[in-house]
């Protein structure tokens, strides 16, 4: 039995519809429609354009044609607020918006939720948002698609643990943390695999809750073999952790800045969040012309000369982003870069070593034993990234797939939908039999 099912992935710059084939030893993915992610500035609040994405994604399912199933899959934190009539309140607001930049940790709740700091988490967004008053229902952004296309509400778990609102013990809601929003603001919990319902406007095809946090999802596509692996989920964002059966809730844990995610099949993803290719995607936008490709590449020819710190607050919000490395660089008292080849050089250098501090974190805080290191995602492309990340951890490094999250999401409907069986290994051997890979060896 062979399925055909779409993977509907939004990601922070773009959203595609991927149509994807599984069954017995089959695994193939074919983009059908991308479309671009927009935020708006209004009044001075950044949001997300969330129906138009939604047009880009009913576009994308019916350009896809004839489809078993469909998953979708998105960034975690942000949300959509419904009143009592299930109608969308206002646009969702960004997570790079300026609203939480002045929240404070919350040592306290990091025994129950798991979660690390960042400022912008769901439970701290809720803290500013004006408009509480008025909701009735919370939707993360891949369950407010859900509910839109199959009236259905619900909270898919590997979303929901990105709140910091969930007990990750309990892989449900923290009653304590539930109660200060007012009661049914959060809906049921659903586990990946479930049937949620059929699209309505699309023919009845059924809708399945996948791995929706993105994250999740590009773990499922990762082609380890075996379980002494780190990932390195690289985009927008560089998601680097070990996976586990149990999260770690130590104080050295916390005091680290790592994150218990949850994932597929009763998995926890232990991880830590690094800013990632954003910082060379928005120098890019500031160099309009400039090629990627030939940048890289002179990048390559130079020697390393500074480094930054890639997740300091000052790189998280948008604009002017080669100015911003020039003066940490001078504030740090590094030579600072004179040409765009040599900001992307200092960029590449400084996320290879944030990875290397990332993964060996992970294994010493976690126990966890690691040999080879699985980079997914965008950045697998980076030739340079790739090999200054086996360079730095002293780890082979595979790359590879790109599309981990689509092979991910894929992977979950085709298992839900009976053309696939078995465990994560199970899905992982099939990833590795039908996707290319490219393995770097650290230099001596």
């Amino acid at each position: 039995m062979t399925v055909r099912v779409a993977a509907v992935d939004l990601g922070a710059a773009s959203g595609r519809v991927i149509a994807g084939r599984a069954g017995p030893g089959e695994l193939s993915i074919e983009e059908c429609h991308r479309f671009p992610n927009r935020p708006v500035s209004v009044r001075g609040t950044l949001y997300w354009d969330i129906l138009d994405l939604y047009r880009g994604v009913l576009d994308g399912l019916r350009a896809a044609g004839s489809l078993d199933g469909i998953g979708i899959d998105a960034w975690g934190v942000d949300y959509g607020l419904l009143d009592a009539d299930g109608a969308l309140l206002a646009n969702p607001v960004h997570y790079r918006d300026a609203r939480t930049a002045d929240a404070m940790a919350d040592p306290s709740l990091y025994p129950l939720t798991g979660l690390q700091f960042l400022p912008f988490n769901t439970l701290n967004q809720l803290a500013a948002e004006p408009r509480l008053g008025q909701a009735s229902r919370l939707l993360m952004i891949p369950d407010l698609v859900a509910y839109w296309l199959t009236g259905s509400a619900g909270a898919e778990l590997t979303i929901a643990s990105t709140t910091q609102l969930l007990d990750v013990r309990a892989r449900a809601w923290a009653p304590s943390l539930a109660a200060r929003f007012g009661d049914g603001l959060l809906p049921p919990i659903r586990d990946p695999g479930t049937i949620i319902g059929p699209a309505v406007d699309l023919g009845g095809t059924p809708v399945i809750a996948v791995g929706s946090h993105d994250t999740a999802s590009a773990v499922v596509g990762v082609p380890a073999s075996g379980e002494r692996f780190a990932y390195i989920s690289c985009g927008t964002w560089s998601l680097v952790g070990v996976e586990l059966a149990e999260p770690v809730l130590t104080e050295e844990s916390r005091r680290a800045n790592f994150t218990n995610e949850l994932g597929v099949d009763g998995t926890v993803r232990y991880l830590r969040n690094v800013m990632g290719l954003w910082l060379l995607e928005e120098c890019l936008r500031a160099w309009p012309g400039a090629s990627r490709t030939d940048l890289l590449a002179e990048a390559a020819g130079l020697a390393p000369r500074a480094v930054i710190d890639p997740d300091d607050p000052v790189f998280l919000p948008p604009g002017d982003m080669p100015g911003r490395i020039v003066a940490a660089c001078r504030d740090s008292g590094q030579p600072v870069p004179a040409s765009r080849a040599e900001t992307v050089r200092c960029i590449v250098d400084s996320l290879a070593q944030a990875h290397q501090r990332a993964v060996t974190a992970a294994a010493g805080l976690s126990g966890h034993e690691v040999d080879v290191v699985h980079m997914v995602g965008g950045g697998a492309r980076n030739t340079l990234l790739c090999q200054l990340t086996a360079d730095a951890c002293g780890l082979p490094v595979i790359a590879g797939p790109v599309e981990a999250t689509a092979l991910g999401n894929v992977l979950v409907q085709a298992r839900a939908l009976g053309a696939l069986d078995g465990d994560l290994a199970a899905l992982r051997a099939l990833v590795r039999a039908t996707q290319p890979t490219t393995r770097y060896e650290p230099a001596d």
